[in-house]
């Protein structure tokens, strides 16, 4: 499994509020960044699985959603967690 507990707690205590809170749109968007990442390397070395291209396509589309949410809500927090996570706008 590629995201044990120890690694989800890492990844929340790094970029949400806590390491047991989930709920928060920086802590969720860097869930969804660690399982983007995942699933592209997957995609690099079986380029005919078109069930997981799609989860990635479906993820990519909620990680979006969630930085537009935290954009109209906290410009600060959204440009924070874009320069922590590397990520384009």
């Amino acid at each position: 499994m590629y995201l044990t507990a120890d690694v989800k707690k890492n990844i929340l205590t790094k970029h949400g509020k806590s390491a047991v809170d989930t709920g928060s749109s920086e802590g969720q968007i860097a869930l969804f960044t660690h399982r983007i990442q995942h699933l592209s390397e997957h995609m690099k070395q079986n380029k005919k699985d078109m069930v997981t291209k799609r989860s990635l396509v479906n993820l990519v589309g909620q990680r979006r959603q969630m930085l537009d949410y935290l954009k109209e809500r906290d410009i600060t927090r959204y440009r924070a967690i874009l320069k922590e996570l590397n990520l384009r706008k």
